[in-house]
């Protein structure tokens, strides 16, 4: 920090203030953490006693009065007159951070952390008993608060602005809509196309047998590759993978295995070191405070989805470890061609899964959740009637149907977990992503013969620079426009998978 800085002692209070609270949200992270991964079943009563009074406890010192006195002394001072400086975006997100808090009754924060401890603890329950229906009345519950949150904080067009805010600062309902209608009506023409086509890419081979201890250093091999330092993180198994820090060395991943699939742990674990590169990438000197945390969920999903797909799917990614992929699964990979493998994992076919869903149906998915959460919200849907609504709009834009709602409306455990209005970061990431990869080849040079190499050190690095150390000096779309100079749109993404696909599928 500045001499200015450290002289002005409402800007040191404050930051003092607001670095105390980080020891709290890392404690919350934490303790958020274990249940997900290593907390005894019959701890969850418990557990979600104390997410609450920890939650109360956030809440508590983020409206505390002195924060407004001090961000009223700090408003006009010299600090704030860059409001893209270290010191002026501190000044800015808190001042926005603390005017959104003030409005919100320290019971809807709490009775929400309650519901949403119980709801993923629920979650895991009613998705290995394909039970709905139990799950249902906490899920009501859940949404029900939402609603009294976006009401209590207010919204500029519609109530799912005020949820849709919490992860994309800034950001309309109408205008996200609009750039994912956009996306949409090119998807679906690209996929029908594929779905015409003669061609069948070998995805037999992906489910053959891979030894889960296999698995698990072929992912730990990859994510250290790429940036990932374990150093100051670990990978653990859950049931829906994540990633969260608890202090600016401690990034934790996780990840799920299937012995007989081999895209879901590999993928999945590059998604989740993406976003943990990114998180160890950010100054840890303001930890706890905006300069130090990561700019927009969307931007952060762009970190994940660039690392798996971009880079992960990519043949010049395998020309360097499919021998080492070969060699940890002879068996299942030993007669299988660098080609036949690097078609089969990047084959397109509507699925059920999201998180399973290749890169040119995934947006679908988002798509229509984005939708189903928005008609909850609105008043439009009830969620005793999700399952129905989640099976037509599957029908509807990806002509396939469940056979059950643990592959179905039970696959994710967002909603469970009180994260409405988060899905739709999932697809501009996607298209954040693609763009910041062009705008990374174009000033790095040829990428690929960096991957062939195994050399992932320079992008890593540059990601870094552009984008993490930035941290929330800037918003999504600043950011965007800032590392790759035109403004966010599908055009990117659609070009990229034009450009993998059609080759593949002879179109």
């Amino acid at each position: 920090m500045s001499d200015l800085e450290l002289n002005d002692p409402n800007y040191s209070a404050l930051c003092e203030h607001v670095r105390e609270t980080g020891y709290l949200e890392s404690t919350a992270a934490l303790l958020e953490w274990d249940q997900q991964t290593k907390m005894p079943a019959l701890a969850s009563d418990y557990r979600s006693e104390q997410i609450t009074h920890v939650a109360g406890l956030i809440h508590q010192r983020k409206i505390d009065p002195r924060v407004g006195e001090w961000l009223e002394h700090l408003t006009d001072s010299p600090l704030a007159a860059d409001p893209t400086s270290d010191s002026g975006a501190t000044i800015r997100i808190l001042k926005r951070e603390y005017e959104k808090r003030i409005k919100l009754p320290a019971t809807l924060v709490m009775e929400l952390a309650r519901a949403a401890s119980v709801g993923q603890t629920q979650w895991v329950e009613a998705r290995r008993e394909n039970d709905f229906k139990g799950l249902a009345p906490q899920l009501k519950k859940i949404f029900e608060l939402k609603k009294s949150e976006a009401e209590a904080i207010g919204y500029a067009e519609v109530p799912y602005d005020a949820l849709l805010d919490e992860y994309e600062p800034g950001a309309r309902t109408s205008e996200v809509a609009g750039i994912l209608e956009a996306l949409r009506q090119e998807l679906v023409p690209l996929v029908a196309q594929i779905k015409g086509s003669s061609y069948r890419a070998p995805v037999d081979i992906l489910n053959r047998n891979f030894p889960i201890d296999q698995q698990r250093l072929l992912g730990r091999t990859a994510s250290e590759a790429i940036g990932f330092d374990y150093r100051k993180g670990r990978l653990d198994v859950t049931h829906h993978p994540f990633c969260t820090e608890m202090g600016p060395k401690d990034c934790r991943i996780t990840t799920r295995y299937d012995e007989t699939f081999f895209s879901g742990s590999l993928f999945g674990t590059l998604h989740e070191a993406g976003h943990g590169i990114y998180e160890q990438g950010l100054r840890s000197e303001y930890y706890s405070l905006p300069p130090g945390k990561y700019c927009s969920l969307g931007i952060h999903e762009s970190q994940s989805r660039l690392w798996e797909n971009l880079v992960g799917r990519r043949l010049s990614f395998w020309q360097y470890f499919y021998p080492q992929a070969q060699g940890l699964f002879q068996e299942a990979l030993g007669d299988v061609s660098l080609g036949e493998f690097y078609r089969a994992i990047n084959h397109v076919e509507p699925s059920l899964i999201r998180v399973e869903a290749d890169e040119a149906t995934y947006n679908l998915h988002i798509i229509i959740r984005f939708e189903l959460e928005q008609a909850i919200i609105n008043g439009e849907l009830d969620t005793d009637d999700l399952p129905d609504a989640w099976n037509e709009k599957y029908m509807r834009y990806l002509g396939i149907q469940a056979p059950d709602d643990a592959n179905g409306v039970l696959q994710d455990v967002h909603w469970s977990a009180g994260l409405v209005g988060y899905f739709p970061t999932y697809s501009l990431g996607n298209l954040y992503a693609s763009q910041i990869f062009d705008a990374a080849n174009a000033q790095l040079g040829d990428l690929d013969t960096m991957f062939q190499a195994g050399d992932f050190v320079p992008l890593k690095n540059w990601l870094n620079e552009k984008v993490h150390h930035v941290g929330q000096c800037l918003s999504g779309p600043q950011l965007g426009v800032q590392v790759t100079g035109i403004e966010l749109s599908h055009e990117a993404l659609m070009c990229h998978l034009r450009e993998k696909l059609i080759p593949i599928y002879g179109l």
